[in-house]
């Protein structure tokens, strides 16, 4: 624990204030002096940074004591006082000027370690940040892999439908050998075609289908454009009975119009009577004739 020099002055200045034999000599300015050293004596800061200060200041008020016990000249004990009261405050200026430094001190520190906490916190974070990166990344091949097996499946699927791509999308075409002759009953053959696209809607929620019927000009243009809805209506009620739902299947009927071949031969007509069947994109979006 630090020594204080305080205790000897102050007994002494309580002997001299209360001697009852006599009045000791003082003046103003010694006693405001006095005042100025029990005032620095209760700020505990001198106690800790102010200590030699502190003990200067209190020889030389002892001086200015000793004076007036002597009853020396007034102009001598203001002399020695003041040299006392400067010495007073010097010693608050060092204790408040330590006081600063230390605060500056602290504050350093604190700073120290509120910028290392601070990096610590970055170098912690840093290293999630890694670990989310590289959980992404192998989600994403993950994913990837998922995508590109989904679409070499799809294709493979949509080859053994002989779907062909065409400015509209994927397109499956049921020729007329897939019906009845004249009918829009499917045959065994088109009802295995409709099962396998049934199975493609089934891995591709996402997707819908389009159901295109179409007619040769033989007979009359009604009679060619109901035939071409009752085949499109039937490749429908097959998916549907597969486990399609309704919503992601459309259906025009276009009797004789769009011919892929001209009608002029049994062989070109044949080609003309057909289902095409439009697949849509992974939106679900089709192109409309």
């Amino acid at each position: 624990m630090k020594k204080i020099y305080f205790t000897p002055i102050v007994l002494a200045m309580a002997a001299m204030l209360g001697a009852c034999s006599s009045t000791p000599k003082t003046t103003s300015l010694l006693d405001q002096t006095r005042s100025d050293y029990v005032a620095a004596q209760q700020n505990p800061n001198i106690a800790s940074y102010a200590q030699a200060e502190m003990k200067q200041a209190s020889d030389a008020l002892e001086q200015a004591n000793a004076a007036a016990r002597r009853d020396e000249s007034t102009d001598k004990i203001d002399k020695l006082a003041y040299l006392a009261k400067q010495k007073i405050a010097l010693t608050q200026e060092v204790a408040v000027q330590k006081l600063a430094e230390a605060d500056v001190v602290a504050s350093g520190k604190q700073r120290d370690q509120v910028r290392l906490d601070q990096r610590t916190m970055e170098a912690d974070q840093a290293k999630q940040d890694v670990k989310v990166a590289q959980s992404d990344a192998a989600e994403s091949k993950r994913l990837t892999q998922e995508a590109e097996m989904h679409a070499a499946t799809l294709e493979q699927q949509l080859a053994d439908l002989a779907a062909k791509k065409t400015d509209r999308g994927m397109v499956i075409t049921l020729g007329d050998v897939l019906f009845g002759t004249d009918q829009s009953r499917l045959n065994s053959a088109g009802l295995l075609t409709a099962q396998k696209l049934a199975d493609v809607l089934k891995q591709n929620p996402q997707r819908t289908v389009l159901v295109e019927g179409y007619a040769d000009s033989t007979g009359s243009s009604s009679h060619n454009q109901e035939l071409s809805e009752r085949r499109a209506t039937a490749v429908r009620n097959a998916l549907q009975e597969m486990g399609t739902a309704s919503a992601r299947i459309a259906i025009r009927g276009y009797g004789e119009a769009y011919p892929i071949a001209a009608n002029d031969t049994a062989d070109n007509r044949r080609l003309n009577r057909r289902v095409e069947i439009v697949l849509s994109d992974d939106s679900g979006k089709i192109s409309q004739r």
